[in-house]
């Protein structure tokens, strides 16, 4: 039963900080794959990818809402059932909140849609561009609510382009550049099919710093299969030459190896050079199941 979750291993050190809790979904943890739970301060949030019993549902909540002394609300996401409804289980209704993360803020919504407006398996992503970003010009593709732009503006980024097809999500990423007090003069917003709009782009560039993390499948938009190697193929008119890449690849069926062969097929002129992981908290039992994020250089 969910009750019987040893809790023990969680890390909480720093409650003021948004972060994952507990990653059943890598399958670490035998018996609660289709489980994980954030804390999104003053909110713990479930997440539930098959049906639990309610009872045990309480119970779970209860442990929470007793290790977190500043939890206001706990919360269950039911993804086991169509439109992913949200459910308060303890505590104050709770729908619209910000929160902090590595030092930058970003606005969320629960209840709403199926994701809050964050991943915070990508923490470590934003960090990497923050540390690269100054002076640089940053292309940010599929750029949903625009963390990797955040976080670019904070590095102190010359200008950054977002490209995402959803313009409400842009919507949301003007937001946070606000709530993080950046200059949104320097920000562009293009709510457009990327497959469609590379001309448009090339306006705003070369670039020197490109973020490309597509959803897995997005209809009507992207099929990662068919469509990464299209994005790689422009890298010769969107980069300047030694301009850096990181490429992302969040499909449990797609491994490494998937990125290296098209970066290689498509744009040879690019060349591997590390790769970033996620926090230690996203444990995967499979190795390559998880969130990949590969960095490359383009030699031009």
């Amino acid at each position: 039963m969910i009750e019987h979750i040893d809790f023990s291993p969680l890390k909480i050190d720093n409650a003021e900080q948004a972060r994952r809790l507990f990653h059943g979904r890598g399958q670490g943890y035998p018996g609660w794959e289709h489980l994980s739970i954030d804390w999104l301060p003053p909110v713990v949030l479930i997440t539930l990818y098959k049906e639990e019993p309610r009872d045990g549902l309480m119970v779970l909540a209860e442990q929470l809402m007793a290790r977190l002394a500043d939890c206001r609300s706990v919360q269950v996401q039911f993804r086991c059932r169509p439109r992913a409804p949200t459910e308060r289980l303890l505590g104050v209704a709770v729908e619209q909140l910000t929160v902090e993360v590595a030092g930058l803020t970003f606005q969320l919504q629960l209840g709403r849609r199926q994701n809050c407006g964050l991943f915070l398996d990508m923490s470590n992503g934003w960090q990497w561009l923050r540390e690269r970003a100054e002076g640089k010009r940053v292309l940010n593709l599929f750029s949903y609510t625009c963390a990797f732009s955040v976080a670019a503006m904070a590095g102190g980024a010359e200008s950054v382009v977002n490209v995402d097809i959803s313009r409400a999500a842009l919507s949301r990423g003007r937001d946070n550049h606000r709530l993080n007090g950046q200059d949104t003069r320097k920000v562009t917003f293009q709510g457009v099919d990327i497959f469609k709009s590379f001309s448009r782009l090339k306006k705003y560039g070369p670039y020197d710093l490109l973020v490309c993390d597509p959803p897995l499948f997005q209809k009507g938009s992207i099929d990662l299969k068919r469509d990464y190697k299209k994005i790689i193929r422009r890298i010769p008119e969107l980069m300047r030459p030694g301009g850096l890449m990181m490429l992302c690849l969040n499909a449990p069926e797609l491994d490494e190896s998937f990125l290296h062969e098209t970066v290689a097929q498509a744009c040879p002129a690019c060349r591997y050079l590390e790769q970033i992981s996620p926090p230690e908290v996203y444990v995967e039992a499979q190795l390559g199941k998880g969130l990949k994020v590969l960095i490359f250089i383009y030699e031009g």
